[in-house]
């Protein structure tokens, strides 16, 4: 980023709702800052709104929001279909699926309408930071911001250096995260970075021993938890993440390196190509209330 003076944030804009997206605006409302949430159509931005209200009052419920954290929340949100809402952020990130070329025509028409010295940035998982960054007059301005579902719980951000990501950049990037209460690490910019990276060889490990009928779903998930101390055993991650995006992942990650770890289990197209993706559908190595996310007890069979 071009100047000396350190750029103050007060107004966030993300584009794409879905459940990281809408994750990210809630954080950002709640840290006080006015957000900006875009989505393609009315529908859309209706069912963002609707999925943003759920979960802050499912968090309510656990205990784990306020209703004046809420009030706070929709105080400081803005919902609607006009990116060009977007021109005044000082830091916008994008947030919809990592389609390459998608993002890239997101960050053109932003390059177009923002200011000189925005920061842009996306919640890309694998994508080259570098590469988005070629359609930006500034590319210095660009960094990743990983966030990682569920955003509302998960304490930790990946902050992605590209090729030519400055120093200034980088550390509005990081006093953005701590703004949020959330915990920032350097990434210099890799296939996958490194959450992406370790977590997909291990679903897809645990994918084939689920095949090879080694053991159930529920079992193999049962011995990660217990065998090592995790939260949510392989398949249930998968799920959470969902298991399209997974696979869109795995292939761009075997596709960028060649390493066979990286093939794609047969199982997970088999699911895929049954729009059966995991939470978001109901259902996928587990079945999930679509309106609470939570897991149910109803076992299936593979």
């Amino acid at each position: 980023m071009k100047g000396e003076t350190a750029l103050q944030l007060n107004t966030i804009a993300i584009i794409g709702g879905g459940r990281v997206g809408s994750g990210i605006a809630v954080v950002t409302a709640k840290a006080g800052l006015t957000t900006i949430l875009t989505e393609k159509t009315d529908e859309l931005v209706e069912i963002s709104r609707e999925n943003i209200i759920r979960e802050m009052d499912t968090q309510i419920a656990r205990w784990g929001m306020t209703e004046s954290e809420k009030k706070l929340v929709l105080a400081n949100l803005k919902i609607g279909r006009d990116i060009e809402h977007s021109k005044d952020a000082q830091l916008v990130i994008c947030a919809i699926h990592d389609d390459l070329e998608e993002q890239k025509d997101v960050f053109r028409r932003l390059n177009g309408l923002c200011q000189p010295d925005t920061i842009f940035s996306t919640n890309a998982s694998v994508l080259s930071i570098t590469e988005l960054a070629t359609v930006l007059n500034n590319p210095e301005n660009m960094l990743g911001l990983h966030f990682l579902n569920p955003v509302l719980k998960t304490k930790l951000v990946e902050i992605v250096r590209g090729f030519k990501t400055s120093d200034a950049t980088y550390e509005i990037g990081k006093k953005f995260i701590q703004s949020l209460g959330k915990r920032g690490i350097e990434v210099f910019e890799s296939p996958g970075f490194v959450t992406t990276r370790l977590i997909l060889p291990l679903i897809n490990e645990a994918m084939y021993a689920l095949m090879e009928g080694v053991a159930s779903a529920e079992d193999i998930d049962t011995a990660m938890k217990l065998g090592y101390n995790m939260q949510m055993g392989p398949l249930e991650i998968a799920d959470r993440m969902g298991l399209d995006r997974v696979l869109i992942s795995m292939d761009h990650m075997f596709k960028e390196s060649g390493d066979q770890k990286f093939r794609a289990c047969p199982l997970i197209k088999k699911l895929v190509r049954a729009q059966h993706v995991g939470v978001k559908s109901g259902e996928g190595f587990f079945k999930y209330d679509l309106q609470s996310g939570k897991k149910l007890l109803t076992p299936l069979s593979f």
